[in-house]
């Protein structure tokens, strides 16, 4: 395990978090865990309030990692993962540990990564659906074997665990949530989706995705923002009433970003949803 600790108090950083006061401590864990018959490790980046008292229990949120774009870029797989400082500053103010896993192949956990590429992986992400809903498959699986491994932890209070992440982490929170309905107080959901709705069959598949969702027991909170570069409103508006008509609860909400800015990476911006996400805790007693 290493640790570091760190303060989100840079000059560069202070419009961006000048409402957090928070420090962290961070862990990286290299977790071995058992994937289709094979022991790998599996990088779990742990984020503690600064003076955490040993043994104490604290409330925990996982945040699932997205893509890496297009699929076509190799050194994005293993790029350490860094969109996540906004959620993690906020939770982190509010006494809250944040688990951020590694699917295999991400980051430095071990393993292939091989999320719904195409037959020849030099043309990255394909858009055939047994393929693509494959891949998916294949990260559900990392991301129960990450889940598993974090209410392990001696830190973690199981009775007050969130799931939530950014693109197809926050799809694929949505979708594990509903296989495990007793499991999270809540569910987070910033810009999901698993293929671009340029893919013509993207409809389908992030569909599929959404409804295996919503047999969740607790209402999630949706979060997208306008001009996102691989969601169209229309299209995660569409995938939203899926989930719902399929059984899900849940709050959408379209969040402006301003002109110039890409949607799809509202997370970076706290500005626009601390209060919505302060509601949405605060209306289950998080």
């Amino acid at each position: 395990m290493i640790k570091r600790n760190y303060r989100l108090a840079a000059a560069s950083l202070l419009s961006m978090f000048a409402t957090y006061t928070f420090a962290m401590t961070e862990e990286v864990n290299m977790v071995p865990v058992q994937l289709d018959g094979d022991t790998v490790e599996l990088e779990i980046i742990v984020h503690k309030p600064d003076g955490y008292q040993q043994g104490t229990k604290l409330p925990t949120v996982i945040l699932n990692h997205g893509s890496t774009g297009w699929g076509t870029n190799p050194s994005y797989f293993t790029a350490k993962i860094d969109y996540f400082d906004a959620l993690i500053a906020y939770f982190g103010d509010r006494g809250w540990a944040v688990a951020v896993p590694m699917r295999r192949g991400r980051g430095n956990s071990e393993g292939l990564y091989d999320e719904g590429f195409d037959s020849n992986r030099k043309y990255g992400y394909t858009c055939e659906t047994g393929r693509s809903l494959a891949g998916a498959q294949r990260a559900l699986d990392d991301v129960h074997a990450s889940v598993e491994a974090i209410e392990a932890m001696p830190f973690v209070d199981t009775e007050n665990l969130i799931i939530g992440g950014i693109s197809r982490g926050g799809i694929l929170s949505t979708a594990y949530a509903g296989e495990h309905p007793d499991k999270f107080k809540g569910i987070i959901n910033f810009v999901g989706g698993w293929m671009g709705d340029g893919c013509p069959t993207a409809e389908g598949i992030n569909g599929s995705l959404f409804v295996r969702g919503a047999a969740t027991k607790v209402e999630s909170i949706w979060l997208y923002g306008n001009n996102d570069h691989y969601y169209r409103m229309s299209h995660s508006q569409s995938n939203f009433n899926k989930f719902v008509a399929a059984g899900g609860k849940g709050d959408f909400h379209q969040v402006n970003v301003e002109p110039g800015q890409n949607g799809h990476f509202i997370g970076s911006y706290p500005q626009k949803w601390t209060a919505l996400m302060d509601e949405y805790l605060d209306d289950r007693n998080l």
